[in-house]
């Protein structure tokens, strides 16, 4: 149970990866040597060497301090979305147009030089009050994108 908590708690936002649960001011041995992908050698050896900072508990474990995880970590930050959706990629704007058929809606919405069309519910463009002229952001959450290269109209 204990190994799934903490597997949770990394998975989640170690290693500089802000997330809704906040990192704890100090880590344990093996949570810290999770988070940066090391072993727990690896941080016994690099403090022994002066390469990681690190304090003692009443029981004299190691505990590494949430700062050096950030510190010492390859991986960047990411973007935080001001949400606690999972979805990341957003992309505000305003709405360009709106076309009603059916039970069905296509919604464009021009967001800087993009313009990003979402097929939604008839009820949805009505409960949100999507309009051409209104803010709107488009938050996209796929599974598979695609790249081409070079630039094409």
């Amino acid at each position: 149970m204990r190994h799934a908590r903490l597997h949770d708690r990394v998975v989640r936002g170690y290693a500089g990866v802000p997330s809704a649960v906040q990192m704890p001011e100090e880590l344990s041995l093996g949570e810290a040597a999770a988070a940066l992908g090391v072993s727990v050698d690896t941080l016994r050896r690099w403090d022994r060497k002066g390469q990681i900072q690190t304090t003692r508990d009443a029981r004299n474990r190691r505990l590494v301090p949430a700062s050096e995880i950030e510190r010492l970590s390859s991986r960047p930050a990411r973007h935080q979305t001001g949400t606690e959706r999972s979805a990341r990629n957003r992309f505000a704007g305003v709405v360009r147009s709106v076309e009603c058929d059916g039970v069905m809606a296509l919604v464009e919405v021009e967001a800087g030089p993009f313009l990003v069309t979402a097929a939604i519910t008839r009820d949805s463009v009505e409960e949100l009050g999507l309009a051409a002229g209104v803010s709107a952001t488009a938050v996209v959450k796929a599974t598979s994108v695609m790249i081409e290269r070079g630039m094409t109209a």
